[in-house]
């Protein structure tokens, strides 16, 4: 279960304190144990931050205090602090990466069948998409929805979600599509085949929540093959 300590401490030699931080990142270098460090500053309180801590576990965060590089540092702190720093220790019950979801859902939704959902809850009208395999990038939600539909009209198809990786405004999965062809895709008959294929998709979300931007890498060449459009090329 994955672990958080806040610290919450005054002071108003904040660049001292935090030189004093990247001293510690510096010095702990492949023995700290904490994967994940946030300073906050209080908006009404300039002098008042508060710093999140993520570890895997108590035990680990254990580990971390008991290095000496720390315990040095944490004398250091304190007297940089205009009062002696609170320590709170939480054991995280319910962590939700929102954006991710909200990707999740949508490789979902684009894959049920019937008619497309309008998918304004998931995107912004003025969606970017950049996809390799077009000309031109495609903006806006509507041309989005036409992009969305002409894979549709091609292949009954899934995705599988393998991995997520939510890093501030950005959600990158790793996926694989399966699908089986159900009407002409670029010039190809409908054949019945069954086709697969794995890419990444990276999208950027605004403060709302919402899809803004996406950039699509997958192995188009793969799929053409495997839809027999390059045997003419390996005769």
């Amino acid at each position: 279960m994955t672990f958080v300590q806040l610290i919450d401490c005054r002071t108003s030699r904040f660049d001292e304190m935090n030189r004093l931080m990247d001293t510690w990142v510096e010095q702990t270098k492949g023995k700290r144990t904490a994967t994940h460090t946030l300073i906050g500053k209080d908006l009404s309180d300039s002098s008042h931050f508060v710093e999140i801590v993520e570890f895997p576990s108590y035990e680990e965060a254990m580990r971390n205090s008991n290095l000496p590089e720390t315990d040095t540092i944490f004398r250091e702190m304190v007297a940089l602090c205009d009062e002696m720093p609170t320590f709170t220790d939480l054991d995280v019950v319910r962590d939700e990466q929102l954006c991710a979801d909200t990707a999740r859902r949508f490789f979902e939704m684009i894959a049920v069948r019937g008619e497309l959902p309008p998918l304004n809850d998931l995107f912004v009208e003025n969606y970017h998409d950049h996809d390799p395999s077009n000309e031109q990038d495609v903006l806006g939600l509507d041309a989005a929805r036409r992009e969305f539909e002409m894979w549709r009209g091609s292949f009954d198809f899934a995705f599988t979600v393998h991995d997520q990786i939510a890093q501030g405004d950005r959600v990158c999965t790793r996926w694989t599509w399966n699908g089986t062809q159900r009407g002409e895709f670029l010039g190809i008959p409908s054949s019945g085949r069954q086709v697969s294929m794995t890419g990444t998709t990276i999208h950027r979300f605004d403060t709302d929540g919402k899809i803004v931007e996406g950039w699509w890498q997958y192995d188009r060449l793969g799929l053409m093959g495997q839809l027999g459009a390059l045997d003419s090329l390996e005769q």
